[in-house]
């Protein structure tokens, strides 16, 4: 029975990862209130861990979980006064949606429509300009990505309790603030694009590189993060920092099946078979950056991060890159967006383009600032910078460090078979 009821859970929290923004991003269109679809589907999700233990998984769990939240719904709007006369029509639409023949196949077929404009709404929605940026980010990830308090946490190098209180505050604060699921104005989008474009890339990082679970990626968080992207260059094709995300999505998304070997680990990218690389997304990221340098006097962080995604497409092999290029790309982007992890890549790039030594002075240089502590990569490169200076004790013992930080199973499989490589 235990092992069961584990089953279970991980099928829950599988769907949830895999289903939850599309889910959320329904329900809001149908309430107009995009916190109280979170909590509509979360009502759902505790549904399905106090039900399918004892009834089964159904054969579309996601559609069940649609259908739950949309009676949940009535259910609390009928009951909560406040409620009640805000969303009485709604009750009543909610009502007659659930009295087909098959509501878990109309759900069903809910979910399979192309809601893209709905995810952006939902972004553009929980990025509104009453919440603070932080929180604008930190909401739009747990509703329109499915993030994970912790995962959310780690991604801004912060606390769960920070974050967690962060999402209850601007739930809230949505909420007394009157603010509706609807497109935002044309004059609206500027003043809350940015919030958008960070949320966006961290949706794809965290797809690109799980910071925890059992697998390396998880592509769907990808797909989402590119599709919002390319829908962001439709409505705004003059933004160049628009172009410069969509572009850079695109060369990272292309090295996807090159990035991990037949056991699902991680191949690091100087060791990846470049032959794999979607040549498709490589043009349609050379395009897309071709049309941000129009806009060059304007780069900022996300074109100059494509621009060193695109060295990295350019080079054949991996010891055609033109590291010096990337390091003076690094540069400008650090000048655009002085941050740690920014400051961590440079020196990665100076330690590939001038050697290891002016690399590890320049990791030591940022190694000990509060943003970066705890953070695995930092013992991680160490360790290679290390490694290539022929350093092997010091650097296996900063493997094995990477390797008690990280929280991903398949990078720390990766980082421990590191510490045992002979000397």
């Amino acid at each position: 029975m235990v092992e069961r009821v584990d089953g279970v859970h991980r099928t829950v929290e599988a769907v949830w990862r895999t289903e939850s923004a599309r889910i959320i991003a329904v329900l809001a269109r149908t309430v107009n209130d995009v916190g109280l679809a979170e909590d509509l589907a979360t009502d759902a999700v505790v549904a399905a861990l106090e039900q399918w233990p004892a009834e089964g998984v159904p054969d579309r769990p996601a559609a069940w979980l649609m259908v739950t939240a949309k009676r949940r719904a009535v259910d609390r709007i009928r009951r909560d006064q406040n409620l009640k006369g805000k969303y009485e029509r709604i009750a009543r639409q909610l009502e007659a949606s659930g009295e087909g023949e098959d509501p878990i196949a109309e759900a069903d077929a809910q979910l399979d429509d192309d809601i893209g404009d709905e995810l952006l709404r939902v972004v553009f929605c929980a990025c509104h300009p009453v919440l603070s940026p932080e929180a604008r980010a930190t909401l739009t990830l747990k509703v329109a990505a499915g993030l994970t308090t912790g995962e959310i946490a780690r991604a801004y190098l912060t606390g769960e309790s920070t974050v967690a209180q962060r999402i209850v505050r601007a739930k809230r604060r949505l909420a007394a603030a009157g603010v509706t699921f609807e497109a935002p104005s044309a004059a609206e989008f500027g003043e809350r694009l940015e919030a958008v474009l960070e949320v966006v890339y961290l949706v794809f990082n965290e797809g690109y590189t799980a910071t925890s679970g059992d697998d390396l990626m998880r592509p769907q968080l990808c797909e989402d993060a590119q599709r919002l992207a390319q829908r962001l260059t439709v409505l705004l094709p003059d933004q160049p920092e628009v172009l410069g995300l969509a572009a850079l999505l695109d060369f990272q998304a292309s090295r996807s099946r090159a990035r991990t070997d037949s056991g699902g680990d991680p191949v690091p990218l100087p060791e990846q078979d470049r032959a794999k690389w979607d040549g498709l997304l490589v043009r349609r990221g050379r395009a897309t950056l071709h049309r941000a340098g129009a806009w060059a006097d304007r780069a900022g962080s996300y074109v100059l991060q494509a621009a060193i995604a695109a060295c990295h497409a350019r080079a054949a092999k991996a010891e055609d890159t033109d590291w010096v290029r990337i390091a003076g790309l690094y540069s400008r982007l650090l000048e655009v967006q002085p941050s740690p992890v920014v400051a961590l890549n440079r020196a990665v790039a100076f330690g590939m383009a001038f050697g290891p030594e002016r690399g590890l002075a320049m990791v030591d240089e940022v190694a000990d600032l509060p943003a970066l502590k705890g953070y695995h990569l930092v013992p991680a490169v160490r360790g290679e910078m290390l490694e290539r200076m022929g350093r092997r004790s010091e650097a296996r013992s900063e493997f094995e460090h990477a390797a008690e930080l990280t929280d991903n199973s398949r990078e720390k499989g990766q980082l421990s078979r590191r510490c045992g490589e002979p000397q």
